[in-house]
């Protein structure tokens, strides 16, 4: 990314520092500050995916469930469960000092909730395409059609993933998604 002409007074998202930003995206004041957001969006998306297997490995025929599973089958935080335990809106049960488990129809009543697996199901929409020469455009079809360079198309291409096959000496990508991204 090309640096600015001009200054830009920005603050940074991990320090809260001012800084003069060096290109129009800049974030983050220094190359520490940037690793540190990093390793924290990292952070993010592994406990995140330890929801999932964890909302994966509860059973359904379940009728009490642990708060821990609740937090990840349903993902509501552990604090506005224990608020409903005390104002007494969901039935429980204590096994112990540390092992309440919560009436599971209570919850789905209370609230309009779908478990994070149903979500999850519906979310994993998998595309197929054809890539035969019938069902594709060539680049060079592309670029005749809609007047743009070949540079342009790859770049397009690329940027949302539209999958490509090359037969030959010629690349092809499936007439439905480039007449939706060119229409």
């Amino acid at each position: 990314m090309p640096s600015a002409k001009f200054e830009i007074s920005r603050q940074c998202k991990i320090c809260n520092k001012e800084f003069f930003a060096k290109t129009i995206n800049s974030r983050y004041c220094s190359p520490k500050c940037s690793k540190s957001a990093y390793a924290r969006k990292k952070k993010e998306e592994n406990l995140k995916q330890l929801k999932i297997a964890k909302a994966l490995k509860i059973s359904n025929e379940e009728e009490y469930i642990s708060v821990v599973d609740v937090v990840a089958l349903y993902d509501v935080s552990r604090d506005a469960i224990y608020r409903l335990i005390r104002s007494k809106k969901v039935k429980t049960f204590n096994l112990g000092k540390r092992l309440t488990k919560v009436y599971r129809k209570d919850l789905e009543e209370l609230f309009d909730l779908r478990p994070i697996t149903e979500t999850l199901t519906a979310k994993e929409e998998v595309k197929t395409y054809r890539l035969e020469k019938e069902d594709c455009y060539s680049i060079g079809d592309i670029t005749e059609k809609y007047g743009i360079s070949e540079t342009s198309v790859y770049m397009h291409i690329r940027k949302l993933s539209i999958p490509m096959r090359q037969i030959g000496k010629y690349v092809y990508a499936p007439k439905l998604e480039i007449d939706k991204l060119y229409n």
